[in-house]
């Protein structure tokens, strides 16, 4: 009987704040996975003074192939370093919703964040 792969995928993130030119230190992260109109939230994460979650966001064993959102608190963050925002913030909660396909490879959802602008793409 051939082995069984060893399951290798993983989800991981990092949050740089651009503003200010460093690491996005203590921001609070949603996993939420989506089908359809349902959503279920997986676990809450928190960036450590790297701007980076201490261990991935899903491991290999824990990923699935599906639709998921990681959702940032990105307003929480920037009032806690100093950031005056305006009632409502532009940008308080960032959710970016992304699709797992291939379960052993690596996905990696970096955001950079400012008070009135956001980037992310698929890192490595």
């Amino acid at each position: 009987m051939p082995a069984t792969p060893l399951a290798t995928g993983r989800l991981t993130t990092h949050v740089l704040d651009t503003a200010r030119g460093c690491p996005a230190a203590h921001l609070v992260i949603e996993l939420v996975q989506v089908d359809g109109l349902d959503r279920r939230h997986v676990k809450t994460v928190q960036t450590n003074s790297d701007g980076r979650v201490d261990s991935p966001v899903l491991s290999a064993g824990e990923l699935t192939s599906g639709v998921y959102e990681l959702v940032f608190h990105a307003g929480d963050y920037l009032r806690s370093v100093g950031e005056e925002l305006p009632n409502p913030a532009f940008l308080d909660v960032i959710p970016i919703r992304f699709g797992i396909a291939d379960t052993s490879a690596h996905y990696h959802v970096p955001l950079l964040i400012s008070a009135y602008g956001y980037s992310t793409y698929r890192g490595s």
